[in-house]
């Protein structure tokens, strides 16, 4: 599976979110935030469904549409294509990166230790 676009990660998020959604219920969710027309939605869920993002229930009229994959299967592939890409398969380096650049909480700090101490790295 190539990356998702932002628009793809938001018709999924809103369906996600829904469980399952008819054109005009999905329209109406994301009219708010992207502004699009009832024929945009249905093109980038026509697209999406040919990618295998959105799966389309047509027994029915309306009919009903939903995301294909988990929202963590997708944040499982979006992270590995961005490790591969970015910092060719070294976690470790990813994971510094992040922490000089951003502050933790305690309780995360506490979360991480606890989490590598189960890894015994």
């Amino acid at each position: 599976m190539a990356n998702l676009s932002d628009r793809e990660w938001t018709v999924l998020t809103a369906l996600w979110a829904s469980g399952g959604s008819t054109l005009g219920e999905l329209t109406e969710a994301l009219r708010t935030e992207t502004g699009w027309s009832r024929n945009t939605v249905l093109t980038y869920l026509t697209r999406m469904e040919a990618k295998g993002l959105v799966a389309i229930d047509k027994t029915g009229y309306p009919h009903l549409y939903r995301a294909a994959l988990g929202r963590e299967d997708c944040r499982a592939r979006e992270r590995q294509s961005f490790l591969r890409r970015v910092y060719p398969g070294a976690a470790g380096d990813l994971v510094a990166a992040f922490l000089k650049e951003s502050a933790i909480s305690p309780q995360e700090r506490e979360a991480l230790r606890k989490l590598l101490d189960e890894m015994e790295v």
